[in-house]
């Protein structure tokens, strides 16, 4: 018997509730009252909440955030810290030291530090208080096409109360069809939806692979006393230790209120080594001297795991089609040179809403009328800052000092470098082969662990909030079991047990002698590491029925 499933027509529907969507929701609602239009509005957010699916003590320019809200302050934005003051340091084994130069782009003068996940609740009330629809705990399940097969007309919700077997539950509740003339995707870096999209339309196909980094991120609350709260430090970034020049990546320190900081380690993807494993990377980056020192007597309240779009300007997706825009992280607007996306992603919104209002008012929401948007992009801030970083992320990727020898290169020539462009690898292909006599170190016991400051995997899982209803479909699909239980395994040595933040992934002997791949999707932060880097393209990431993390102070 065929489902059927219940229409809810709107004029704009954004998938995703990221700063972008919420940004972009709010500029919508202020030129409809000043145009005195009637458009219905909504927004959906595969989080239980807005910001649920937030974890980040993170550092704003507020660039986008006043052209929108230019009495931001008044209106209670909630700032961790209203002034950044900066510490750039490299770090070797034992010790640190200060980085001789530190690059304009890297000072943080003027910006605030955030909690994203207390951000995106608070424009998502500006937005519900001038009238957009917000549906927290509803994942879009799969776009919806006109009779063209083409045109975007909106998305079908995931269906709920479905058993692990694909079978309806007596709680069955049919997704629902979000019917839309113009529909913003912002589901953030390797939006499912926008996979599928990619596929119908060929989004990427003459722009180079995006690319990614995994964070793994805490919020760690620090006692009274602490030296690093009395300092006038606010801001720390990292580079070296535990990384070192081989692989692109960085930590980070940011002071929030409440004696609490951000701390957390940016691993990129295009990591070569088979043997790295980004969550223990992060704890030897808590054990360093000078990072243990600022931590010391601190006791970790949250954790959690996402990706990021690093590949920059170069990267960027076709961002109109036929009925639908591209915003955010989903279309790489972070500014990799400056360690910065939210206020990219939020001008992005703010530009699609723009566009999607003049495409209603002349009737006509084809691409040719959407175009508007990227026309816009290109225009504006966005582009200014972003292209003369377009190869600053394949530069951070060499190994050595070859690195500083392309930045500094970039830096005297606008960007351009020794090569422009510089080619861009996709993240998966990059690992080498695993030595044999090593294919079962992810066993091995992670380092310092103590359960308050320093907390094993699971024990993160635990302080992340996740959850899932454990008898629903399992949203992670492997293509096939063999290639995971014999090819990778001789190969690579199942990195997948080793770069999923939340241990969803294991390899076990059961019966003994037969090795088998077993998942615990209940587990899963909803980084989409695992697709990302997977070196078969083997793992595809869906999105459960709803779960997930449950973030609300970082």
């Amino acid at each position: 018997m065929t489902t059927q499933h219940e229409e809810m027509p709107l004029d704009v529907l954004f998938v995703g509730g990221g700063p972008a969507n919420l940004a972009g929701a709010i500029r919508l609602m202020q030129l409809v009252q000043e145009k005195n239009l009637e458009i219905e509005v909504g927004l959906i957010e595969k989080g239980d909440a807005i910001g649920a699916h937030c974890l980040s003590g993170a550092i704003v320019d507020p660039r986008a955030l006043a052209e929108l809200l230019p009495d931001y302050r008044q209106k209670g934005c909630p700032l961790e810290q209203e002034r950044c003051t900066d510490q750039f340091r490299f770090l070797t084994v034992g010790g640190s030291f200060s980085m001789p130069y530190t690059p304009p782009y890297m000072h943080n003068a003027g910006c605030h530090v955030i909690s994203l996940s207390r951000f995106c609740r608070w424009l998502a009330e500006i937005a519900e208080e001038m009238g957009v629809m917000i549906f927290p705990g509803f994942a879009g399940g799969e776009i919806l096409y006109g009779e063209d097969g083409r045109t975007v007309t909106g998305v079908r919700t995931v269906d709920k109360g479905v058993d692990r077997n694909g079978e309806k539950k007596s709680n069955f509740e049919p997704g629902v069809d979000l019917t839309a003339r113009v529909t913003i995707f912002g589901e953030g870096p390797k939006g499912s939806l926008l996979r599928e999209l990619h596929r119908k339309l060929g989004l990427f196909s003459d722009n180079a692979p995006q690319t990614f980094e995994t964070a793994v991120k805490e919020v760690i609350e620090l006692p009274a006393d602490s030296a690093f709260l009395a300092s006038d430090t606010t801001v720390v970034h990292t580079l070296g230790y535990p990384l070192g020049l081989a692989t692109k990546g960085g930590g980070f320190l940011y002071r929030m209120q409440g004696n609490r900081i951000a701390c957390g380690l940016v691993v990129g993807l295009d990591y070569r080594d088979s043997m790295l494993e980004p969550y223990r990377a992060f704890l030897q980056y808590k054990h360093h001297p000078f990072i243990a020192d600022m931590i010391q007597g601190g006791k970790v309240i949250q954790q959690g795991a996402k990706t990021l779009s690093s590949g920059g300007y170069l990267t960027m997706p076709r961002l109109a089609v036929d009925g639908a825009l591209i915003v955010g992280d989903s279309a790489s607007m972070l500014n990799p040179q400056r360690l910065k996306g939210i206020h990219t992603a939020m001008k992005s919104g703010m530009l699609a809403a723009e566009a999607t209002v003049s495409a209603i008012e002349k009737d006509d929401t084809s691409e040719k009328i959407l175009a508007q948007y990227p026309a816009s992009v290109s225009r504006s801030w966005i582009h200014a800052e972003n292209y003369p970083a377009r190869n600053f992320s394949q530069a951070l990727s060499k190994p050595g000092l070859a690195k500083f020898i392309h930045i500094a290169a970039q830096h005297l020539t606008g960007g351009r470098g020794f090569k422009d462009p510089m080619p861009i690898e996709a993240d998966w292909p990059t690992l080498k082969p695993m030595p044999a006599d090593k294919r079962d170190a992810q066993a091995a016991t992670p380092p310092g662990v103590d359960g308050t400051l320093y907390v094993d995997k699971l024990t993160g899982v635990y302080l992340s909030g996740t959850q899932h209803e454990e008898d629903q479909p399992c949203h992670l699909a492997i293509g096939d079991l063999r290639i995971c239980e014999e090819k990778c395994y001789e190969k690579y040595g199942n990195p997948c047990t080793r770069f999923c933040p939340g241990s969803v992934y294991e390899i076990i002997d059961d019966p003994p002698g037969n090795r088998q791949l077993k998942l615990n999707p209940s587990n899963c932060l909803h980084c989409k590491t695992c697709e990302i880097k997977d070196p078969y393209q083997n793992i595809i990431w869906n999105c459960p029925e709803g779960g997930g993390p449950n973030y609300t102070v970082g």
